[in-house]
């Protein structure tokens, strides 16, 4: 059997590892993995810079899932530490713990402010959206109208280039899941496991080099084991005959036979690629929207800045909608050096006129609202980088799961491909769901039990068996 992964992110990186075990076995004759930038990870790789260590922004990994945790320890061994998580809110000058604390946000708020914001919620309780099925109507209808506008609209906004009542409650659901303000004032005040909402985890496991490190080292197995990994290498286009995977052909024009392909590259160019696609498949996939990132590091001339490992910025007034400090993670990513790297990220499409602006506006932006903050203090600017990355984040744009899911099943029909990752099944994934997507799409090859990875990050997972990483290992949590 010959197979091609397509994307050396975390999905398509972890489905060559799980498989490359096969080549030594003789079930597997050739495992190629196609890449088209030079680098290892993905969204989640790890760059060199100024003697440094940085990621693409923050990136923090964590699951309760069993499966998921033995592999990233396989992988990463004892090369990790556990970083107590500490994330703000920084709105109208002032910090907001999150997640919120009752003392922190009626002083931050002020208490005729607070009071008011109690009052909306209560509200919202009496007189609820009764279709709650944009970010607004889900969001507000858990915190209130007021705390929705203070913490959550800017923010979302900056994100996703909608408005809020045009983006699906979906965002809302996977991301903050169940938690309301209801739950938010438990948890700070029963302070306890049982009490811990899944999105406000304190601690994480995080790799000494980076979380491109993970990836980077699966990469070095499967090259051990036999299987090949091209670099600045694109793919044209899945070849099918009679809806059957036959191959693929890159982007040099060059043709390669392939009896299976597991693909995460952009859903929307995949299935307009595909020779055989009806035109209103097309036309749906291409209705599927990306919003593009663009990253501008900072070296600052400072090591005490800020405390938290990355900021969400909801003030209207500056365009930045995340700042990471790469300082607070683990002290192995800076070493010796005595400046710090900060990471802001601003966001935009490709017909916005941000997205040509030129590296040097974006270095003098960045440092203009980064002074603005007050983040740095008496620190300078030293130097800047900028990184950008098109196709960053699937919108969920009110509507999208009408078009996405006759694009789900078509794709079912056609034998020999899978679709994984964030590009790849249009999911707003984090690292620990692309992992477990290369995990079973490599054993829907050879198992008989068939995964669904379409339901992959769509419904709150439910694990029969529970686990969290600790500097010791893996502990079990069930009760």
């Amino acid at each position: 059997m010959k197979i091609a992964v397509i994307g050396a992110g975390p999905a398509g990186i972890t489905a060559a590892y799980k498989l490359s075990g096969e080549l030594k076995s003789g079930r597997i004759s050739r495992l190629d993995v196609y890449e088209i930038s030079a680098h290892i990870g993905g969204l989640s790789k790890s760059l060199e810079m100024w003697d440094q260590t940085v990621d693409l922004g923050p990136h923090r990994f964590f699951s309760h899932d069993p499966k998921i945790n033995s592999l990233w320890l396989e992988v990463v061994e004892k090369d990790f530490d556990i970083v107590n998580r500490q994330t703000r809110i920084f709105y109208k000058n002032t910090f907001f713990d999150y997640p919120i604390q009752a003392s922190n946000a009626l002083k931050g708020l002020g208490f005729f402010q607070a009071v008011l914001c109690v009052f909306s919620y209560v509200w919202q309780l009496l007189f609820p959206y009764k279709k709650a099925d944009t970010f607004e109507s889900w969001v507000s209808n858990r915190f209130g109208k007021r705390l929705y506008r203070i913490f959550f609209k800017t923010y979302s906004e900056k994100l996703w280039g909608i408005p809020c009542d045009r983006l699906d409650s979906d965002f809302a659901s996977q991301r903050i899941k169940k938690l309301s303000l209801f739950e938010a004032i438990k948890n700070a005040l029963f302070q306890g496991n049982k009490n811990k909402h899944a999105t406000l985890v304190d601690q994480f496991a995080y790799p000494l080099h980076g979380t491109g490190s993970v990836y980077e080292k699966m990469a070095e197995k499967i090259i051990a084991n036999g299987g090949s990994i091209h670099l600045n290498t694109g793919v044209e286009k899945v070849i099918t005959s009679g809806r059957t995977v036959t191959g693929l052909e890159l982007n040099n024009g060059k043709s390669i036979e392939y009896d299976q392909i597991i693909s995460s590259m952009p859903l929307s160019l995949l299935v307009t690629r595909l020779p055989e696609t009806p035109y209103d498949i097309k036309e749906l996939a291409q209705s599927l929207k990306f919003r593009n990132t663009v990253l501008v590091y900072l070296r600052i001339d400072k090591t005490d800045l800020f405390t938290d490992q990355w900021l969400y910025i909801h003030s209207a007034d500056l365009k930045t909608g995340r700042i990471t400090n790469f300082r607070n993670w683990v002290p192995d990513l800076y070493g010796n050096e005595k400046s710090s790297i900060l990471c802001l990220e601003y966001w935009c499409n490709f017909e916005d006129p941000e997205w040509q602006l030129d590296d040097a506006s974006y270095i003098a932006l960045g440092t203009e609202e980064i002074i603005k903050t007050g983040l740095i203090g008496s620190g300078k600017v030293l130097d800047g980088k900028v990184v950008r990355i098109p196709r960053c984040y699937p919108v969920y744009f009110k509507g999208y799961k009408e078009k996405l899911k006759p694009i789900e099943e078509y794709l079912d029909t056609i034998k020999n491909l899978q679709v994984i990752g964030r590009y790849g099944a249009y999911k707003y994934n984090n690292q620990d769901h692309s992992i477990l997507m290369g995990i079973m799409s490599a054993e829907n090859i050879f198992s008989e039990k068939k995964n669904n990875l379409w339901n992959i990050n769509t419904d709150y997972e439910v694990y029969q068996e529970s686990s969290i990483i600790t500097k010791t290992g893996l502990i079990s949590t069930n009760p």
